[in-house]
């Protein structure tokens, strides 16, 4: 059966809420700067209060990767629950208009559409408090086998990790994948969710369920216990039939498959404005490359470009053409 998807994600469906801030605010709120905390609806409307102005957009870390496979111009698809409220009504209105399927049955009840309240430093640093929500009702119910087997590649957010429900939903769908002969890629999304979940990531990979994993220097050194990137590095290259991406910032990503290791520099940008979705972004450019056959250097070069177009601008999702990009940039014809 030929692939009707590129590549299919599943992950949180949340709307984002940015606000500019100065890190003593941070520290008088107790926030962890640049880390992603999980918070209850009293907690998230504590720091509501403290934000100003903000932006409000849709967002969710897998969901901003396949708006970005799909800006490429490739086939993408989308599993991840909201409820019947305003907010989910816009999320998949967001998610649709930008190319994405995505046909995840609402929740009629219970708890209210996700938020991500993002407070944005001058460094273009963004620190993150996520009220889950509807996301916590994601279950293996809403996995679609038929949808999962028809995907070249399944993207999975760690963290899905959180949730009993999604986790359960994660592995149904990496297991339908794996047994189709399709790849499955996981993004280790944040170095506390490692440091949560190390084991049992560890164990995704060394079970063959798992054969691409993203990972940015922090969680790499969460996932292995390390300090020096040259060890952590070198443990990547040792997991069987793996193939590792980690990015570097403005160092660039380095792609690890056993031994081989190749580097490739990070696209220069007058001004990082918002590094929120800068990953999210990477992962997209990386997987089109390779659902398009390019080498590991072009894919994270394609990578590379669509994480410097979003963090030149507020929002975790593209406002340039990317596809049109790529092609100025010369990275497709």
């Amino acid at each position: 059966m030929s692939a009707t998807y590129d590549v299919l994600g599943v992950g949180n469906a949340i709307v984002d809420t940015l606000s500019r801030a100065e890190d003593d605010q941070l520290v008088a709120a107790g926030l962890h700067k640049g880390a992603m905390q999980l918070v209850d609806e009293a907690r998230a409307a504590e720091i509501y209060a403290a934000m100003g102005p903000t932006t409000v957009m849709s967002g969710g870390s897998a969901a901003n990767t396949l708006v970005g496979v799909a800006g490429f111009g490739l086939a993408a698809a989308f599993i991840g629950k909201v409820k019947d409220d305003d907010a989910g009504r816009e999320f998949a209105h967001d998610i649709r208009k930008a190319g994405v399927a995505f046909e995840t049955p609402v929740a009629a009840d219970g708890a209210a559409t996700a938020r991500c309240l993002i407070l944005v430093t001058p460094d273009g640093q963004r620190t993150m408090s996520t009220f889950l929500g509807a996301c916590q009702a994601l279950g293996p119910e809403d996995v679609d086998e038929a949808l999962v087997r028809a995907s070249k590649i399944l993207y999975l957010e760690g963290y899905l990790w959180d949730p009993p429900a999604a986790k359960e939903a994660f592995l149904k769908a990496a297991k339908a994948s794996r047994a189709a002969g399709n790849r499955v890629a996981l993004s280790l999304s944040d170095a506390f969710c490692v440091d949560r979940y190390r084991g049992e990531f560890l164990g995704l990979v060394r079970d063959g369920l798992v054969d691409i994993l993203f990972a940015n220097e922090s969680e790499l050194h969460s996932l292995y216990e390390t300090a020096d990137f040259a060890t952590a590095v070198k443990a990547l290259g040792a997991e069987a039939n793996l193939l590792g991406v980690v990015t570097r910032s403005e160092k660039g990503v380095v792609v690890v498959e056993g031994k081989k290791c190749v580097a490739v520099p990070a696209y220069p940008v007058t001004e990082v404005v918002d590094t929120t979705g800068a990953g999210d972004l990477f992962a997209a450019g990386f997987l089109a490359g390779l659902a398009r056959g390019a080498l590991y250097e072009g894919a994270a070069s394609l990578g590379a470009l669509a994480a410097a177009e979003v963090i030149a601008h507020v929002g975790a999702r593209p406002q340039k053409n990317l596809l049109q990009l790529a092609r100025d940039h010369g990275l497709l014809a």
